[in-house]
């Protein structure tokens, strides 16, 4: 058997040198640093891989990442083969994500790797599916249990995944998944900042593009100036958005957008709440969604033993639930449901 860490070849074992020399010289002073990989676990590095590098691939071969394709973003069950998935958007996050930490002269590595790994936690069925199971832990087990999404990517990446053995990624990584959202805490690198910031940028102006494809927007009724402010299409948005906190990232020394871009940002999310993610229609779905999760956490509550072993290493009965419905697709989660509370047929 070839053994690439007794024998790893010319090209491996210049290859960490090379790319410490390369960071060196291109990246800036406040740029993290792809070496030393700090894990939880120490083990040797990749010959051919930086540590970020070996974790954005850890992560795009978890079976977590794979789940994503078939979680709702925002549309439940969408008709139509164009609407964002949690996997799109993931994919979407990253994209710009390193757009940016290019043009500041950041280590695109591991804003790649923190982009991929963000929403591994996300429930089925979004947002609704988030405050749903929230409501659980909370009515269940009282108000210092919930749910966050941002909390269970850590652990999806920690504990979960490998078969309760973790992926064992580095500590900049780990950061960044846990500090991607507005509600977590503050980032500690500024790659990690860029993710949280371009996270929101996209999904906001891919959600009115969806909601402009499903009739339930028209270009007129956006905040007009907001759309004044940064164009006139989700595109011409996004860009804007993305020179805006390029340039004032720059000036600052750190990872922020201009008040002017913030303020009219802010105002596309608080008219997508009121009008799409809180409208008649998603308030609908909510009902749907609320009454199955419920069931399904109702049901293995009152039954842990029920749940399979398989990617839920823990003996506390709420953490197993949480677990094992948090990693259910959204159909996955319909197929339970039907199999609980729809007779089987008589043949």
């Amino acid at each position: 058997m070839m053994d690439v860490v007794a024998a790893p070849g010319k090209v491996a074992e210049a290859f960490a040198t090379r790319q410490q020399a390369w960071e060196e010289e291109h990246l800036s002073p406040s740029a993290a640093r792809s070496y030393p990989g700090r894990r939880r676990v120490p083990e040797t590095d990749c010959g051919l891989r930086t540590p970020l590098q070996r974790d954005r691939d850890r992560i795009t071969h978890s079976k977590a990442f794979r789940r994503l394709k078939h979680k709702t973003q925002v549309f439940v069950s969408p008709e139509g083969d164009h609407y964002r998935t949690r996997l799109t958007h993931t994919l979407e996050v990253t994209q710009v994500s390193r757009t940016v930490a290019r043009a500041l002269a950041l280590n695109e590595d591991l804003t790649e790797a923190i982009g991929l790994g963000h929403d591994l936690g996300h429930s089925p069925f979004g947002h609704i599916g988030e405050a749903v199971l929230d409501a659980c832990m909370k009515e269940h087990f009282g108000p210092e249990r919930g749910f966050r999404h941002w909390e269970h990517s850590l652990r999806i990446v920690d504990v979960l995944e490998k078969d309760g053995r973790g992926l064992n990624l580095t500590s900049d990584v780990r950061d960044g998944i846990l500090s991607h959202s507005g509600r977590s805490p503050e980032p500690t690198t500024l790659e990690a900042a860029i993710v949280r910031i371009v996270d929101r940028i996209a999904y906001i102006n891919h959600d009115i593009d969806d909601a402009i494809r499903a009739g339930l927007l028209h270009e007129d009724q956006l905040p007009a100036e907001a759309i004044a402010a940064l164009g006139d299409t989700g595109s011409h948005r996004i860009d804007a958005l993305v020179h805006d906190l390029v340039e004032h990232s720059s000036a600052t020394g750190t990872i922020l957008q201009s008040p002017r871009a913030a303020t009219a940002m802010d105002e596309l999310r608080t008219f997508m709440f009121d009008t799409v993610y809180l409208g008649a229609r998603q308030r609908a779905e909510a009902t749907k969604i609320d009454r199955l999760l419920r069931t399904l956490f109702n049901h293995y509550i009152s039954d842990p033993t029920l749940i399979p072993d398989a990617g839920t290493p823990s003996t506390d009965p709420a953490q197993r639930v949480i677990d094992y419905l948090a990693g259910m697709t959204d159909r996955y989660a319909v197929r339970i449901f039907e199999s609980l509370t729809i007779p089987d047929s008589v043949v």
